[in-house]
């Protein structure tokens, strides 16, 4: 399954890139392909290209704040938590989005 996904907490810092590490931590264990855009203080890093928007099975958005550029998932399966979501729990979010893609399968 390929995931991307952007990591965005209010203060743009610690959040942001602590849920990208452990989303695509818990992505890999569960044997996905996953790419995180961090949207913070600094800018945007880790762009996701057009090409892997395409190519994505399911959107996971960790963010607590507006984003840039959302409208480019439009007609995506999308999963928006918290920051706070990602970080405490990066597994059960990854189940979760396996679970949505099967029953899409389906």
């Amino acid at each position: 399954m390929k995931i991307i996904g952007v990591a965005a907490c209010t203060v743009g810092i610690a959040h942001t890139y602590i849920a990208q590490e452990k989303l695509e931590n818990a992505a890999k264990k569960a044997g996905h392909e996953m790419h995180i855009e961090t949207q913070g203080t600094i800018g945007i890093e880790n762009e996701l290209t057009p090409e892997q928007i395409k190519e994505a099975d399911l959107v996971i958005l960790a963010i607590d704040v507006k984003i840039s550029g959302r409208e480019r998932f439009e007609g995506k399966r999308i999963i928006q938590v918290p920051s706070e979501i990602a970080v405490k729990s990066p597994n059960k979010l990854i189940e979760k989005a396996q679970e949505i893609i099967e029953k899409q399968l389906v």
